[in-house]
């Protein structure tokens, strides 16, 4: 069972990720998982915070001599933000007198859309601020080092994860247009938004010019896409078990997403059942195996994977943060009030892809370690492949005898 938990606020002195059930002997590329931090701090829209932080884990427990010891794996993610902020976010219950930074107010006033109000109805907060550390986006930073793991052990059994963004509020992919993973994988690791469409990319790029100028912001659509998974991950038998509704579940736990599609997704509950299945035809020849024409069940059916690509779709609302502020009250006096305004985004849509692609990536392995589990990555390996021949030999055209 692959599982983590994260500690850490916005502003406090940085992130923490454990993650346990890795199996020992993964090597683990550090530059390549803090390339995915870096990833994640991209994307045209995002905030001054960006340009502060510079996101770099390091590894704390679980590796050793670059690969993973079978032990839980500890990672630190600083917030160099954390010395402006140390008079208001300190963690004893005197102010340290020589603490940096400014004693910044206490927040009353919830910002609609956000955690604020109902996470200070629900712990008893007088200051919002308690509640908006934690509630922040920041904490997907290490959601995406505990992913990076995650994508790197796919990797070792031959699968691998990418993703694109494909509407920035009402300015869409056509409908009809599948992007393939290689597409996707294409785009430059610092493009605008992480569109396939140059054209339409300019647009968005407008799109969000103007909303920044309006004080206002913006959500958007992304999709996750892995190839290379093996047939059989997840099960039908119990609810929980279901491999899309567990990819649900942790996208939709991304902050700001407020929809999830596997496929075809909602757009499947307006076609007819021809255009929605896909059809399983026989080998084109000996050797081969059958056949999908199409893939509009995003690889999974009876919420198992089915061997072709998962395609997960995330739905993002804008952020709730505007610069022209919603109506709200102050928490003292319920008097009537604008909303607080935090240094946020105006878009963060490519940002929150890259967290989904961490998200999809955390739910396949557990699944690949609940199907093949094994303490190591050779037994995984040995478990894997012996599965796939079995697999194969059911699913193949023999050669004909003459």
């Amino acid at each position: 069972m692959l599982r983590f938990l994260t500690a850490g606020e916005s502003h406090g002195r940085g992130l923490v990720v454990i993650v346990d059930g890795l199996p020992a002997g993964l090597p683990l590329d550090l530059d390549r998982l803090n390339a995915l931090l870096h990833r994640r701090q991209g994307g045209y829209g995002r905030g001054r915070r960006m340009a502060i932080e510079s996101d770099r884990a390091e590894v704390q427990s679980g590796v050793r001599h670059g690969r993973t010891t079978g032990g839980p794996v500890a990672l630190l993610i600083a917030n160099r933000d954390w010395v402006n902020w140390q008079r208001t976010m300190h963690t004893g219950p005197e102010m340290p007198d020589d603490a940096p930074g400014a004693n910044r107010a206490p927040v009353v006033r919830p910002r609609p859309g956000h955690a604020d109000l109902a996470g200070a109805l629900k712990y008893d907060h007088d200051d919002v601020r308690d509640v908006l550390e934690r509630a922040s986006a920041r904490e997907t930073a290490a959601r995406v080092a505990a992913g990076g793991l995650a994508i790197q052990l796919l990797e070792a059994v031959g699968a691998a994860v990418t993703s694109h963004v494909s509407a920035i509020a009402e300015l869409a992919l056509p409908p009809d247009r599948l992007v393939t993973f290689a597409e996707a994988q294409r785009l430059a690791v610092d493009a605008p938004l992480r569109c396939v469409d140059a054209a339409l990319e300019a647009r968005m790029t407008a799109r969000i010019d103007q909303a920044k100028a309006d004080g206002d912001t913006l959500g958007g659509t992304f999709e996750v896409i892995v190839t290379g998974l093996p047939v059989g991950l997840g099960s039908y038998v119990q609810w929980d078990r279901k491999l899309d509704g567990r990819l649900a579940q942790a996208v939709m736990s991304i902050p700001a997403i407020k929809g999830v599609g596997i496929g075809l997704g909602a757009a499947s509950a307006a076609a007819p059942g021809s255009r929605v299945h896909d059809e399983i035809l026989p080998p084109h020849a000996a050797g081969t195996r059958l056949v999908r024409p199409t893939n509009r069940a995003g690889g999974l059916e009876g919420g198992v994977t089915n061997g072709e690509d998962v395609r997960v779709v995330g739905h993002m609302k804008p952020i709730a943060t505007l610069m022209q502020p919603l109506r709200s009250v102050d928490l003292t006096t319920l008097a009537p009030a604008p909303a607080a305004i935090e240094r946020s985004d105006v878009c963060a849509v490519p940002a929150a892809a890259v967290v989904g692609e961490a998200m999809v990536a955390l739910v396949l392995a557990d699944a690949l370690l609940e199907r093949f589990g094994g303490d190591s990555l050779t037994l995984i390996h040995r478990h894997m492949t012996a599965t796939a021949a079995a697999v194969a030999a059911r699913l193949t055209r023999a050669p004909q005898v003459e």
